[in-house]
């Protein structure tokens, strides 16, 4: 066994691999960039070294700095997490010719299943059912227009090198593939270096069902699968195991398949074999096809684990240092069910665009497995992935995990960075979710019920008003006292004109709402408010006040002494909505335009982003070019006023 790894990764997965290398003994070296020098996974790690600037490609993409960094740190073996070099088969082959260990598969096995046209190829050999689609070496648009009209609409276009959802798009119609087919390879060859494609039929009612696998080099065992359905942007959101409604005569000819697939490549290590499942019939063993296979561990790792007892990690680093498979098949089993639940910085109203922020306030539940690799105070930059955590929660039945998952959310607080937890409340509500009626379009389909945002309630503004005023910190004997009528003061809340707050007493005050006289008492645990379902929990960070629970609510204070410093920007002008590299801009001064007309397209946390224009008329600015680097709020387009 190892004494000491590296790993070559950050964040989340970088914290989770330490944990389980403490626990079998072995030391870890973390690498880090400049932007994550005090980063939680560099302070777990045993040794920490400097691998260079902010950006992947300074830093966690730098091969020949990480191999570097493992053996002038004595580390036997590098540990790729997920992400970043995890699956390039250069630097496998580059680690092993430097005498380390590559935990994971070997290079071989990664380029077998690299390009999605040759891995469904390679499975159709070896007996796994694949999708209809042109999966050929000929890209000529014309080509490709032509095999979607042999395959029949709609298609999905996807990036031979892809994954995570990017150089993927969605064609419903012959008019529309030429615009999308511009757009997936020019994503495909920023996220790859490879804009090359394939066209796949698309499943009218989809579900993503993967299956755990983990091989040896000679034989192969599979965990079971996981429901990754419920995705928004082809992104997962929420993640299961097992499947809802599988039949065990299905579970056993998915499992027979990727295992099949793994052994044909003579798979080393922990990997996921990805299949579409047609759900409009049931899950039926004739109704499921191959997607891909990822050949590293997977984001949602955790759902596994929590239904079979395994440590994966330990599988990968045992397997890694010579042992054979820890287990048979037949000795492995289901137990309950878990849920997983991707917790980010993003705007979900605005498009689930990703978010930066200082993580002013961060608290996890005590009744999940929280991973996470930040800690309140943390930043969420603009250079990497904004995952905050993943909220994992076990139960006996699939109903109690569900529930259990629905508490964890409630009582997970995050402030300073706009969140999707709100949005993961809601869906662990929704009604089809619950009875485990899923398919990959569910969230499309519901969206706008699913981030309504109701009107706070008149106890959730009482909440607010006496955090404003720190109710829990005014413990004065006379606190409130006068001889007259109370002291009323007013309470400034965006949008909420007209609130009054007296103190009462120690850590007690009334809120005049509406009207309304609402009685608050400040407690250990949180605040009582008259008409409040239970204790509220709260903060007031800066010029914001936080509600946290099943609904987090967000309240922005008002300065009287403030002025608008964005008077007169609105339809007229297209701003940077994060920090971003301009990939694209496509038009030029004078151009007329009109609503949703693409105006230019912005590069950030791994995604492009188009900006449209909000309005009809002719561009009279165009303030940025291809290759700029902007900040959030930066204008990139104006156009001219409005007659």
């Amino acid at each position: 066994m190892f004494d000491k790894i590296l790993i070559a990764n950050r964040g989340e997965i970088a914290c989770r691999i330490i944990r389980s290398a403490r626990a079998m003994g072995i030391r870890s070296v973390a690498v880090h960039s400049d932007a994550d020098a005090s980063a939680l996974h560099v302070e777990l790690a045993d040794e920490a070294v400097h691998i260079g600037g902010s950006a992947p490609r300074e830093s966690y993409l730098r091969g020949d700095v990480i191999i570097a960094a493992a053996r002038a740190t004595g580390a036997q073996a590098i540990h790729p997490g997920y992400g970043f070099l995890s699956e390039n088969p250069d630097f496998v082959e580059a680690v092993e010719a430097a005498g380390l260990v590559f935990i994971g598969p070997s290079a071989h096995a990664i380029r077998a299943m690299g390009l999605k046209d040759a891995a469904k190829a390679l499975m159709q050999e070896a007996g796994v059912p694949v999708v209809p689609g042109y999966h050929g070496a000929n890209q000529d648009p014309e080509h490709l227009a032509g095999a979607a009209d042999a395959i029949g609409y709609p298609v999905l276009i996807k990036a031979v090198a892809g994954g995570g959802g990017k150089g993927m798009r969605l064609v419903e119609a012959p008019t529309q593939f030429m615009e999308a087919l511009t757009s997936a390879k020019g994503e495909a060859a920023t996220a790859f270096g490879n804009d090359a494609v394939l066209v796949e039929k698309f499943i009218q009612k989809p579900r993503h069902i993967e299956v755990q696998v983990f091989g040896d080099g000679a034989g192969a065992v599979h965990l079971f699968e996981r429901d990754c359905s419920l995705q928004r942007r082809h992104q997962k959101v929420i993640e299961e195991a097992p499947a809802p409604g599988m039949t065990e005569e299905m579970r056993a000819a998915m499992g027979q398949a990727a295992v099949r697939a793994a052994q044909a490549i003579g798979y080393k290590g922990a990997g996921t074999v990805e299949f579409i499942v047609d759900g409009a019939r049931g899950l039926r063993p004739d109704g499921f096809w191959f997607m891909e296979m990822n050949t590293r561990l997977q984001v949602e790792h955790p759902v596994t684990e929590a239904i079979t007892g395994v440590d994966l990690v330990e599988w990968q680093l045992r397997v890694a240092a010579g042992e054979g498979l820890p287990c048979r098949q037949e000795d492995l089993s289901i137990t309950g069910h878990a849920f997983e639940a991707r917790l980010y910085a993003e705007d979900v109203p605005a498009g689930f665009l990703p978010a930066t922020g200082q993580l002013a306030h961060l608290r996890f539940s005590d009744a999940a497995r929280n991973d996470s690799g930040v800690r309140a105070g943390d930043e969420i930059s603009p250079w990497y992935d904004p995952m905050i955590a993943k909220v994992i929660t076990h139960g006996p039945s699939r109903a109690i995990a569900l529930k259990r998952l629905e508490a964890a959310l409630a009582e997970t607080e995050v402030a300073g960075a706009v969140t999707n937890l709100a949005f993961l409340g809601a869906l662990t509500r929704h009604p089809g979710f619950r009875l485990g009626d899923v398919d990959t379009g569910l969230i499309a389909r519901d969206l706008d019920s699913l981030t309504h945002e109701t009107a706070p309630a008149p106890w959730e503004l009482a909440a607010a008003c006496a955090l404003v005023v720190d109710l829990p910190n005014i413990d004065a004997p006379l606190a409130g006292f006068s001889l007259g009528a109370p002291l009323w003061q007013d309470v400034a809340l965006e949008g909420h004109p007209g609130l009054r707050l007296a103190v009462r007493g120690p850590r007690q005050a009334c809120v005049l709402v509406e009207g309304q006289e609402i009685p608050v008492t400040a407690m250990a645990e949180g605040l009582r408010v008259a008409g409040a379902p239970a204790l509220v929990r709260g903060a007031k960070l800066g010029a914001q006040v936080a509600l946290f629970g099943a609904v987090p609510r967000l309240f922005d204070l008002i300065d009287p002494l403030a002025r608008d410093a964005g008077a007169g920007i609105g339809a007229d002008v297209v701003l940077a909505p994060m920090p971003g590299l301009v990939k694209a801009v496509f038009v030029s001064v004078g151009d007329e335009v009109t609503a949703g007309t693409r105006l230019a397209v912005l590069e950030a946390m791994k995604m492009e982003h188009t900006l449209v224009a909000a309005r009809a008329g002719r561009v009279a600015e165009v303030l940025s070019a291809a290759g700029a680097q902007v900040t959030a709020g930066a204008a990139l387009v104006r156009l001219e006023e409005e007659a």
